[in-house]
């Protein structure tokens, strides 16, 4: 049986697992459920339809699962589902989806850290192995693939995307989509190179790190416009795995890659 506070507020009707951790003064509602191994501390909020996984941590003041601070919701069913081994730190706000997008779910990948303040507006779904860094903010429909980092302070427009092990200087504004691998920084945003250090911290080859970095060369730097880079990338570049991903990224961006930065932004973030 879960070990609930006696000063904690849960809902018959929350299905949690045998050795879930409720703390004094949090409340869980209706139609919440929670696996194995997870704590919900002290005057932490789970609203209605949210699911969340194993091993997970949701610290004090957090809010999950309330309604979207979005005008076309109308009081539908939606929902929130969190991964397994997922920290929601202080005061960090994940609304639930919305029927008008096509969704209907806002969704928090595994070993992903919210950290403290952050918002996750409806709809939007963040991968696996994230970091989302304090005060980071993120507008409805918005897609971070897995093992993104976004800097403390980032705002992130609607319906914008970060690339795979993409990182996001703190406190930029992201108006367009983040290319996978790479870094993103200053004001106005703009690309600064590949996350290097990142890479090699997930052990990528130093070749596949060339290869990531002389595509970039190629769609940045060697005056092609995009159709024609692309063309060239696709030609010039053995197939792989991050090969397709580039590809595929910059070929269904709706909002279009953040630009080149100049050559002294490239070479101080490398």
């Amino acid at each position: 049986m879960a070990i609930i506070h006696p000063l904690a507020t849960v809902h018959p009707g929350a299905k949690l697992a045998d050795d879930v951790q409720v703390g004094p003064y949090s409340y869980i509602d209706d139609n919440v459920e929670i696996g194995p191994g997870s704590r919900v501390l002290p005057h932490a909020t789970i609203f209605p339809y949210v699911k969340i996984g194993s091993q997970c941590n949701i610290f004090p003041g957090a809010v999950v699962g309330a309604i979207p601070q979005d005008l076309k919701f109308d009081g539908e069913v939606t929902y929130v589902e969190i991964g397994d081994r997922v920290n929601i730190r202080e005061c960090a706000t994940i609304n639930r989806g919305t029927k008008a997008s096509g969704k209907g779910v806002t969704k928090i990948g595994d070993d992903t850290l919210i950290m403290s303040y952050v918002h996750v507006a409806h709809d939007c779904r963040v991968g696996k192995h994230c970091i989302l860094v304090s005060y980071v903010g993120i507008a409805g429909e918005t897609d971070v693939d897995d093992w993104a980092i976004i800097g403390g302070g980032t705002k992130v427009h609607q319906f914008s995307k970060i690339g795979t092990h993409a990182m996001v200087g703190g406190g930029t504004a992201v108006n367009k989509d983040i290319p996978p691998y790479s870094i993103c920084g200053r004001v106005p945003i703009v690309f600064a190179g590949v996350n290097l250090v990142g890479l090699r911290r997930r052990g990528f080859e130093s070749d596949t790190i060339r290869t990531i970095k002389d595509i970039y060369d190629t769609v940045y730097y060697q005056g092609y416009n995009t159709s024609d880079a692309l063309a060239r990338i696709k030609e010039g570049f053995a197939d792989s795995v991050e090969k397709t991903t580039i590809l595929d990224f910059i070929l269904n961006s709706k909002r279009g890659i953040v630009r080149a930065g100049d050559s002294h932004e490239r070479g101080g973030i490398e």
